[in-house]
């Protein structure tokens, strides 16, 4: 089976990178190496029976899980990373969207969009712990250590939208709130300073930076592009990036002026973004069936190392840093079923 995969994945990704780079020739000029930054490795997880779209994932350390939110599915699936073997399937949602576990508490919260819940399971037996209900859409599920407190972006038809807060201890929806503007497609929580940072594309395709000390709203405008979905954070050099789906391209933003300081063509379709703090590499990972790697020259500049091929419609992943390896999930592709591949960053 894995002889047979590994050509099947041979064909897609050649048949992809042609079409890549013929729509897109600034990609063919990306610089090539012997090394690959990021080389597929073979450990492929198969999740059998899994059908549908796979959207974000978390990750318990300790115990060596993956949670993945099998949105199309309806389920989220455990993964014991491991021993490179899908273990258990958690169902009663309608579109899960995003898992978050909690070490301190040994908690997953799952907010699923369909039916506009927070749930919280335990997170050694899976047990369903309590049900949340908040109004509207979800995209987004943060946890704060520092504050010790649980972030959910949602948004409404009517354009409203924010971030609700949970206590993970007392299991309880908090009257603190923050509002966006809009629908917060993603956002990061800063964990050295107050801010927290939201891709709010609704709200005229800004990114909104939000004091939660003083409460302070800033809107940064996004130069070129727009529906910007996908961010991550380095805050050792206070750099945000976030990335546009019309055109493709991925912003540099400093947290402190809030001057957008850079820009680069990335692949299209981009759904997650990963910052490796060890290489000061940037993982951008798109539907068009790539993943672009780039390389932090220093906080205003950044090179596209490669395009490493996946397959088209995979846009989602996990950047396990305390394993360094980067995960990423693939919907079922013919008589292959649906899996978690793992690809390992080459320095």
């Amino acid at each position: 089976m894995k002889a047979a995969f590994a050509v099947f994945l041979a064909t897609l990704g050649a048949v992809a990178a042609l079409t890549f780079t013929e729509k897109h020739p600034a990609a063919a000029a990306a610089p090539s190496s012997q090394v690959r930054p990021l080389n597929l490795i073979e450990h492929i997880i198969s999740l059998p029976g899994v059908n549908g779209r796979i959207d974000h994932f978390t990750a318990d350390p300790k115990r060596k899980r993956l949670f993945v939110g099998a949105v199309g599915n309806n389920s989220v699936e455990v993964i014991d990373v491991f021993g490179g073997k899908h273990i258990h399937t958690i169902t009663g949602f309608e579109g899960p969207k995003t898992p978050v576990y909690i070490p301190e508490f040994d908690k997953l919260f799952v907010i699923s969009t369909t039916d506009a819940k927070v749930r919280i399971f335990d997170g050694g037996n899976y047990a369903l712990r309590k049900t949340i209900g908040l109004p509207g859409d979800f995209e987004m599920i943060r946890y704060d250590p520092t504050s010790k407190k649980v972030f959910v972006g949602w948004g409404d038809p009517q354009g409203n939208g924010g971030i609700a807060v949970i206590d993970p201890a007392t299991e309880e929806l908090l009257d603190q709130k923050y509002d966006t503007g809009g629908s917060p497609e993603s956002f990061e929580v800063e964990a050295s300073g107050p801010h927290i940072f939201a891709n709010v594309p609704d709200a005229g395709n800004v990114v909104v930076s939000i004091d939660r000390k003083t409460g302070e709203v800033q809107k940064w405008a996004i130069e070129k592009g727009g529906k910007n979905v996908a961010m991550a954070l380095d805050e050792s050099t206070h750099r945000l990036f976030t990335v546009t789906r019309k055109p493709p391209m991925m912003g540099v933003f400093d947290t402190q002026t809030g001057k957008e300081v850079a820009e680069v063509p990335v692949v299209g379709d981009c759904a997650d973004l990963f910052f490796d703090k060890t290489r000061k590499r940037v993982y951008a990972i798109g539907g068009w069936g790539y993943i672009s790697v780039f390389q932090q020259r220093d906080p205003d500049h950044y090179d596209l190392i490669e395009n490493v091929p996946t397959i088209p419609g995979v846009r989602t992943g996990y950047f396990y840093s305390k394993r360094d390896l980067l995960y990423v999930g693939v919907q079922p592709q013919g008589n292959e079923p649906a899996a978690v591949w793992t690809f390992e960053p080459q320095n």
